[in-house]
């Protein structure tokens, strides 16, 4: 879901500061407690992942009941994967969890999830070296070898309505991929795009399921299908099914999960590995202390916005939609798991509207959401109605590209596997958000007609 945020010194301090607001201890108590020296302490020290007290373990945390008291804990350095009304659930090691408990909340750790081990050192896997499969009981998850050949059976398939791209590279040399589904898929046409993405965080798996789905569900159904048939020969769609191909291969490459999130790209001067992507988009880039400056974390953000290759090829991609000025994508959605939420943006901000977002905009936005949610069951809000993040795929669509942008927390909403439920439940999961996609789609050419306002903004389409 929406991990840890978790910065330099000085952020760990500024976030003990609010933390006050949450937990039973005072501002100056928490920054001369032995909690607040190891909260700092922990911010400067080198990451030693083979320690027993390093490894990462679920816990519940009873007490942080607001967005502010979200934000201040996770900036202590621990990962938010679910938000209760007076509990949240988070990935942390054992000392973070310790600093925890003496700062006053009420911790307690879940059972580990038995086919997960924590991540140890590595050689990454070359993109054609043997990738181990993923656990029993998960083998009906792809790989990304698995997912291409699926892809390009489809693409065999259905010449007519669907095709690949090679848009890019990722940092191990693996294809990144933008497939389009349209009636007459090899012409340009003006048409409403509608782009969907999946997998920036390699252990959310399931997003890759996903996208699969969806390209299987709109070829197979066109022709048959009215609805589907419509939106093919009315829009052009993109789906990109794996935006970090690397940390996926990665996170199964032992035969066991390493609850790998960000990409596999080094960072000078550093030992620590990865850039976490859904941190490192072109727009308000380590604005707001929601994302993390030490590249041990796993919200880092990179040395700077947009430095992961990963997120370069994709923002190239959607700025190569822009013809005769006008962006040709209208409409996008990036899956994630875990915990069933419809989120728009802004995620930097409290503000409902925000810079640059007036407030037809944002009722837009809210009203779409909470129309898609109403179909798949999730609970839909703005992004930082959780807590604060910062260099998101949401805030960068639509706040530099004016594309109305939205993220889905796949299943489940709490426990059942977290981010690695069994494959047992990737049918019914990913066809729960079929009929939201499709309204999605229907809506996209004028998404202003759920305000009633397409006279106002549509006009001559």
């Amino acid at each position: 879901m929406r991990p840890r945020i978790r910065g330099g010194r000085s952020t760990v301090l500024a976030a003990l500061l609010s933390l006050a607001l949450a937990a039973p201890i005072t501002a100056a108590q928490a920054l001369d407690s032995p909690a607040g020296a190891a909260a700092g302490a922990a911010a400067t020290e080198g990451a030693d992942r083979t320690h027993p007290d390093r490894q990462p373990h679920q816990y519940e945390v009873t007490g942080p009941a607001t967005p502010a008291a979200r934000t201040a804990l996770a900036a202590t350095g621990v990962s938010i994967d679910e938000v209760h009304a007076r509990s949240v659930v988070i990935t942390a090691d054992r000392t973070q969890a310790g600093t925890l408990r003496q700062l006053g909340y009420r911790v307690r750790q879940l059972p580990d999830l038995p086919a997960a081990t924590p991540a140890t050192p590595a050689t990454p896997a070359a993109p054609g070296a043997r990738v181990k499969d993923f656990p029993p009981g998960y083998t009906g998850y792809h790989t990304y070898a698995e997912a291409t050949k699926e892809i390009d059976t489809l693409v065999a398939k259905y010449p007519a309505i669907l095709s690949k791209q090679v848009i890019g590279k990722s940092r191990e040399g693996r294809d990144i991929l933008a497939l389009k589904l349209s009636k007459n898929v090899t012409k340009d046409e003006n048409e409403p795009e509608v782009l969907f993405t999946a997998h920036q965080h390699a252990r959310e798996h399931l997003t890759v399921e996903m996208a699969l789905y969806l390209l299987g569900e709109l070829t197979s159904k066109y022709g048959s299908d009215p609805r589907v048939t419509k939106i093919l020969d009315s829009r052009e769609i993109w789906i990109v099914p794996d935006l970090n191909p690397d940390g996926g291969e990665y996170d199964i490459a032992s035969g066991s999960f390493r609850s790998w999130r960000k990409n596999r790209q080094p960072n000078a001067g550093s030992s620590e590995v990865g850039t976490d992507l859904n941190r490192n988009w072109d727009f308000k880039w380590g604005c707001c202390n929601g994302s993390s400056d030490d590249p041990g974390d796993e919200t880092y953000r990179g040395a700077s916005p947009a430095s992961a290759p990963e997120v370069q090829v994709v923002s190239k991609f959607v700025r190569s939609r822009i013809v005769g000025g006008t962006q040709q994508i209208k409409a996008a959605i990036d899956f994630h798991t875990y915990s069933e939420l419809v989120l728009w943006p802004f995620g930097f901000t409290n503000d409902p509207t925000g810079p640059g977002m007036t407030q037809d905009e944002h009722d837009t936005f809210a009203t779409l959401g909470k129309k898609m949610a109403a179909t798949n069951g999730y609970t839909p809000e703005q992004s930082s109605e959780l807590y604060i993040t910062d260099g998101a795929i949401d805030d960068w669509l639509w706040g530099d590209q004016k594309i109305f942008a939205y993220t889905f927390e796949m299943y489940p909403s709490s426990g059942h596997g977290g981010f690695y439920p069994k494959d047992s439940v990737i049918a019914k999961e990913t066809a729960r958000n079929r009929e939201a996609v499709l309204q999605f789609l229907e809506t996209a050419d004028c998404v202003y007609r759920v305000i009633g306002k397409e006279g106002q903004y549509c006009k001559g389409r």
